[in-house]
């Protein structure tokens, strides 16, 4: 089984769209006022208009993996300068570096290193990571 697609509601499809394009490296295959077609790494992220506020439940959200505490650190300032609401600063975590966000309609993301986590959780990562090598 393949990993294709995510879906997301939206009062705003342009804004959310936008959102995946300028600040998480997505690019637009298709937008209308009903919807939004945009790909990355492989998989679709669908954006799709509703006439109502869509209320997460708590503590959803999508989370995303930089290389190092640097490059968390500069997207965190970029999202901070481009006014994109923060629901946490920057901080360290036993498992990595990571900062909260929110994007146009509520959905919230995880953004976070892996490059600082605590020795006792390096294993896991690893052979996770060496399993990705042999695929």
């Amino acid at each position: 089984m393949k990993f294709n697609h995510l879906s997301f509601p939206s009062i705003d499809v342009k804004a959310t769209a936008d959102f995946f394009v300028r600040h998480l490296g997505c690019s637009l295959e298709f937008i209308s006022p009903a919807a939004a077609m945009l790909k990355r790494a492989g998989f679709d992220i669908v954006i799709e208009a509703k006439d109502h506020t869509v209320v997460w439940p708590h503590n959803f959200h999508l989370g995303f993996e930089l290389a190092s505490v640097d490059e968390l650190s500069e997207l965190y300032q970029h999202l901070l300068a481009q006014g994109v609401p923060m629901q946490t600063g920057l901080f360290q975590h036993e498992r990595g570096s990571r900062f909260f966000c929110a994007a146009p309609g509520g959905l919230l993301f995880e953004m976070n290193t892996r490059a600082d986590a605590h020795e006792r959780y390096r294993a896991s990562f690893e052979r996770q990571a060496r399993a990705d090598a042999v695929k």
